[in-house]
């Protein structure tokens, strides 16, 4: 609705629409009214706009890293780490959000509890879209075999099949994948002029030097996880894991790297992954510590065993840790291998 002079603040934003929209069930003619139950109706109705929001910035960076060729020149990659760190950002307040709602009390929240029954934060169609979004897997979710359903508190049959489409198209993990994977660091016309360090082997020179770097830096306690970095790395047999070996190989190089200007963009966007696993999780805890402040061990208004539920989630759906998992691998910056200068003219550093 526009007026004389222009656009009117409260049409614009659909205020009387989005004010309209709280409507406590234990206001209802024969029910007790339960002051708590707006607070409830509010904080929610807040984390499903917040959660829009993050969808559409999800979906503008799946685009960017969807087409044949990324170029890490334009301004589309700083424009997806910016939207990424905006996620963070919606994240970081949704994880401050709930300290609102901790102000009910457990007597509070039974005063209306029975009413919501089956309904439960489980059947929040978009965090289940984001979940998908960035890449959880179906057969990575803890008690993957409930998700699947539309009996009393699952999905309806329309935003099941919107999951289900969702779930079954690429996802930011994917494409971040291939991005890696097309990055061509480690190509022998950038290496003519490296000394290697130390003896070859028939690793890649830098790969050989590395190894070799990173078993020194090792502890006693620590030796083992030389075998680790050569599962990741040098064997390339991370079938287990959500990243390619290709892609590993140039996330760490990145991540080592890091200091050159031209590897910044690309670091801030894999860093801000990890960043959005971090709060998820502790979304996810703070959901799952304040279930178990209201209600105990009791059984969950969707029928899941509620705080035992959720305790499982917060353990299991991590969606970048194979990207968290990098920094085990990493040695002082003054230790690194001095790159060739074909590969640096390459990458535009000169």
């Amino acid at each position: 609705m526009t007026t004389d002079n222009g656009q009117y603040y409260p049409s614009y934003l659909q205020l009387e629409k989005i004010l309209d929209s709280q409507r406590p069930l234990s206001f209802e003619a024969g029910q007790s009214p339960a002051h708590d139950e707006m607070l409830f109706i509010i904080i929610h109705q807040a984390y499903e706009l917040w959660f829009k929001q993050i969808l559409f910035e999800l979906e503008f960076v799946k685009k960017v890293f969807g087409k044949e060729q990324v170029d890490d020149n334009s301004e589309d990659l700083n424009l997806c780490r910016h939207r990424l760190k905006r996620v963070t950002k919606i994240l970081e307040l949704l994880n401050q959000q709930v300290t609102v709602l901790d102000t009910m009390t457990p007597l509070d929240f039974l005063e209306f509890r029975n009413l919501l029954t089956p309904a439960s934060g489980f059947q929040s169609k978009q965090f289940r879209l984001i979940e998908a979004t960035l890449g959880l897997k179906m057969e990575n979710r803890h008690q993957h075999a409930y998700y699947k359903r539309t009996n009393e508190g699952g999905f309806e049959e329309k935003d099941f099949n919107e999951i289900n489409s969702i779930e079954d198209s690429f996802t930011i993990l994917q494409l971040i994948n291939q991005w890696l994977e097309r990055m061509p660091f480690f190509d022998e016309k950038y290496w003519n002029s490296y000394t290697a360090q130390f003896p070859a082997t028939n690793e890649h020179a830098f790969w050989s030097d590395y190894r070799t770097l990173y078993m020194q830096s090792l502890t006693e306690r620590e030796q083992h996880k030389l075998a680790d970095f050569d599962a990741h790395f040098i064997e390339q047999k991370n079938e287990e894991g959500s990243f390619s070996d290709a892609a590993m190989r140039s996330a760490l190089f990145i991540m080592l790297y890091r200091d050159f200007p031209v590897f910044q963009t690309s670091f801030q966007i894999l860093d801000t992954l990890i960043e959005i696993d971090h709060w998820l999780a502790g979304w996810r805890h703070k959901h799952y510590v304040m279930v178990r402040r209201m209600i105990g061990m009791r059984v969950g208004t969707g029928n899941t065993t509620g705080a035992g539920y959720l305790e499982g989630a917060v353990q299991q759906h991590y969606i970048f840790k194979d990207l968290a998992s990098l920094s085990t691998y990493l040695i002082e910056r003054r230790k690194l291998p001095k790159l060739p200068d074909e590969l640096i003219k390459a990458l535009g550093f000169m």
